[in-house]
């Protein structure tokens, strides 16, 4: 059990560095995600923020409020990557939790994955990623990336695939 005041103690320092108030959360943030792609390949950006910052990514974001989670994911694919997708399907839930270096928990993030087919839009780089691309299967070796991150595309296209 947290001791009285933990969390509030290290949003205050996380604050006072200028990080978001999603560090030492009171609860969960909900994050929906949007996998796209265009015949095998498959659409990554990289990070410019913490968590998993500089990795490559599902393009997605924090959900707002009043937003339905398929709007978000294709707002949050378009801000990210200038893409258009078709019809969504669900694909995944993950959960991200980081522990803080002195106690507590860093990030807490529930993120909903959504995944459909390219219609439109040539990957750039927007709001809080730094590079936006589409990546053959062959290529996804050589990225480095977090086991969940395989997990997602892997039940993603097995998702969309023609039955």
């Amino acid at each position: 059990m947290e001791a009285p005041g933990f969390r509030a103690e290290h949003r205050d320092a996380a604050e006072a560095r200028g990080v978001s108030g999603r560090e030492y959360p009171d609860r969960p943030w909900v994050g929906i995600g949007c996998l796209a792609f265009r015949g095998e390949d498959v659409l990554l950006v990289r990070r410019t923020r913490p968590p998993r910052m500089g990795e490559w990514t599902v393009p997605g974001g924090a959900q707002s409020l009043g937003e339905t989670a398929e709007d978000c994911a294709r707002r949050e694919l378009r801000e990210e990557t200038g893409v258009e997708v078709g019809p969504l399907t669900l694909a995944a839930c993950v959960d991200i939790v980081i522990p803080g270096d002195s106690g507590g928990i860093r990030f807490h993030y529930t993120i909903v994955d959504f995944a459909g087919r390219w219609v439109s839009g040539e990957p750039v780089a927007g709001d809080d990623a730094s590079e936006a691309r589409f990546f053959s299967p062959s290529e996804l070796g050589a990225l480095s990336l977090w086991d969940e991150t395989i997990r997602v595309i892997a039940e993603a296209r097995r998702r969309l695939a023609p039955e």
